[in-house]
């Protein structure tokens, strides 16, 4: 299952996930954004299960922000999980 998440709050502007049948992410790749960061965490969550990131990244906050990429992806993620 392939998924297009419109970010909300961050300088990234949306998150394309690949999510396998088994609920493990194959790719997510996140468009604007800090490059190495965006890059970074999508690098650590390929292979993880949806809910072990969920659980690690939601509520991680950027600086005054109250949600950050990280956050986003996981927001992102519980959709997913939700209309599966």
């Amino acid at each position: 299952m392939t998924y297009t998440y419109k970010t909300k709050g961050t300088c990234a502007s949306a998150i394309e996930i690949e999510l396998n049948d088994n609920g493990i992410i194959e790719n997510a790749r996140f468009i604007g954004g800090c490059n190495g960061n965006t890059k970074g965490i999508s690098a650590l969550v390929k292979g993880m299960k949806a809910q072990d990131v969920i659980e690690r990244l939601s509520g991680i906050r950027c600086g005054f922000k109250p949600t950050s990429c990280p956050d986003q992806l996981a927001t992102a993620l519980r959709k997913m999980t939700e209309e599966k």
